[in-house]
């Protein structure tokens, strides 16, 4: 994650002085906000690589003989079958004709798609009733 930390620093320093030099020039606030919010999700994610090197160390791949064995294992868990990204694709798509038809459309968009991310953030946690 180090190189990664790098390459978005060197984003963020790019888009910095590129608003600072838009906003001092054009002095017209839309470029200047958008190269603004630039650097920030730049900065973000840098800072959020170089945690995570510093918490995790080195990753195989950041070493030049780093050996493809080294990363495997268990990746993840993936759930078998879920109806639930069908239903928040569905809400998504409701939405999205809800802009173009009417309020309601948006509305009834929302609440499948609430429901959908609903479901898939509390599919598998294990609740007593």
């Amino acid at each position: 994650m180090k190189a990664e930390a790098y390459l978005f620093a060197g984003m963020a320093a790019f888009f910095l002085v590129t608003d600072a030099v838009y906003i001092w020039l054009a002095r017209e606030p839309a470029g200047g906000a958008a190269l603004t919010v630039s650097f920030g999700m730049s900065a973000v994610i840098s800072f959020f690589c170089a945690v995570n090197y510093r918490r995790k160390g080195g990753r195989p791949e950041d070493r030049p003989h780093g050996e493809i064995h080294e990363r495997s294992g268990l990746i993840d868990f993936f759930p078998p079958q879920s109806p639930y990204p069908a239903l928040t694709a569905l809400g998504a798509a409701f939405m999205g004709l809800g802009v173009v038809y009417g309020l309601w459309l948006f509305l009834v968009g929302c609440g499948l798609a609430g429901g959908g991310i609903f479901g898939m953030v509390f599919q598998f946690t294990d609740v007593e009733t």
